[in-house]
């Protein structure tokens, strides 16, 4: 993994996003040199045109999850994908090339060269996501600990990249061995620096409940970091692997000592501008969209075409966020706040619409450029819920300590769900998010909303 202003990335997604761009350019390459003769009055416009194209591309691609770490889609899923992206690139390719003033001797030549190097770049990428990956680009993992929370983490790591071999559990002297010997555990005779050795182990996890009364041979495990080995705790490795900061694995001392959090004038300045900004072009670009579904609102039923609802933004500040309505007048007769389901019976057939191509969260542009929230951040809750969580979830009230937003990292890594259970799940995400947020991971939460709403997935 490499950490890039405070964001992980696996290696193997940096190197995919790199092959489709030297990909893309080399292809461009190939049909310039066969379609125009004088190269250097061009040469500007050509190379503003191939960082308009590569990086259009990497958007599609982006949006259409090429560059997550997944195990669960198919081969004919990855396919469709793959599909959809090339079919999106052609307009793309067309209208770069059309609206710059690089002229080619045979036009169609020129295209058809692009998008035959662009539906190799596909194959490629659909292929990479699905084929076994190269020996050096695998991690070799050992699990410090023998306990419930190793095998825990062991299950997760598996299934959340595809790039580990998990070697086995070296159990700690305070570990139980008869609980454990059916899954994995390695011989507990060999010293721990000599079975890193052996197995040639990249990273260890440690994973172990208690730390006191000499469950830690702590020299060891600082001999095998000298040896280049990565040591990193539980906490660490879920964050890194998950973009998760997960509840049953943290505790306040790790949240205070590790890295991150960061506030300052600099970043709340840098993130205003880009909020306003972007909010500013969304609006003049979805107004013909506003303006036709709060026609179709006030078309189909009586009652207010906006819904505001008082929610609580940072640092515990209350404001009114502003919606398409999407349900009934009388959804809360008796007054009593009630978790918005899945598939709510409350909804009006234009409300499902809306909801599900998430048009009716559009209107909150406006509290982005008022300020009462960001483009990005953890999404706003009711008092009345927030009350009930903060509670009932340790860390729930961290949340609140940057502006809640119109997406979020939550809302792209997890499925809609309405339960406390839910919330819990969500908020190991926006603690992910309050630790390390940044421009950048502003942008990569951005661009995969972009693929939530094109794929309809998690839609409520």
């Amino acid at each position: 993994m490499i950490k890039i202003f405070n964001h992980y990335f696996h290696k193997r997604t940096l190197l995919r996003i790199l092959l489709d761009l030297m990909l893309v350019i080399a292809t461009l390459i190939i049909a310039i040199v066969r379609n125009i003769s004088d190269l250097e009055s061009v040469y500007l416009s050509v190379l503003i045109a191939s960082l308009l194209l590569g990086f259009g591309i990497f958007v599609i691609n982006t949006g259409l999850g090429f560059y997550q770490r997944t195990n669960g889609r198919t081969w004919l899923q990855a396919a469709a994908r793959g599909s959809v992206s090339f079919f999106l690139s052609i307009p793309l390719v067309y209208g770069v090339f059309r609206l710059s003033p690089v002229k080619v001797e045979n036009g169609k030549d020129f295209l058809l060269v692009l998008m035959l190097g662009i539906g190799i770049m596909l194959l490629n990428r659909v292929y990479a996501n699905h084929g076994t990956s190269l020996s050096h680009m695998r991690r070799r993992v050992m699990i410090f600990g023998a306990g419930p929370r190793a095998k825990q983490a062991g299950k997760i790591l598996l299934a959340a990249d595809p790039n580990v071999d998990l070697v086995g559990y070296y159990a700690s002297p305070n570990d139980v061995l008869e609980e454990v010997s059916a899954w994995g555990v390695l011989a507990p005779k060999m010293t721990l620096t000599d079975m890193v050795r052996k197995e040639k182990v990249d990273e260890i996890v440690v994973a172990v409940s208690e730390r006191r009364g000499g469950s830690m041979p702590l020299r060891e495990l600082l001999d095998c970091k000298l040896q280049g080995v990565h040591v990193i705790d539980l906490s660490t490795h879920f964050e890194k692997t998950l973009g998760q900061i997960r509840l049953d694995a943290v505790n306040a001392g790790w949240l205070v000592f590790s890295d991150g959090f960061a506030q300052g004038w600099i970043r709340s300045l840098v993130k205003r501008v880009f909020d306003i900004v972007c909010a500013a072009v969304l609006i003049l670009l979805t107004i013909p969209v506003m303006l036709v579904t709060a026609v179709l609102i006030r078309m189909e039923s009586r009652g207010p075409i906006f819904y505001i609802q008082e929610r609580v933004g940072l640092r515990g500040q209350l404001f009114n966020v502003i919606k398409f309505r999407s349900m009934r007048t009388d959804a809360e007769k008796d007054g009593k706040p009630v978790w918005a389901a899945a598939s709510d019976d409350r909804t009006t057939r234009v409300g499902r619409v809306i909801r599900k191509s998430r048009i009716d969260e559009l209107p909150q542009l406006f509290n982005v450029l008022g300020g009462s929230m960001s483009l990005v951040g953890p999404r706003p809750e009711r008092p009345y819920f927030v009350e009930k969580l903060t509670n009932e979830i340790p860390y729930f009230a961290v949340r609140h300590s940057i502006k809640p937003g119109l997406t979020g990292w939550a809302q792209v890594r997890y499925r809609y769900g309405a339960s406390v259970e839910d919330s819990a799940e969500k908020l190991q995400y926006y603690l992910y998010y309050v630790k390390n947020h940044s421009l950048l991971l502003d942008l990569v939460v951005i661009f995969e909303t972009v693929g939530v709403v094109l794929m309809g997935w998690g839609a409520h």
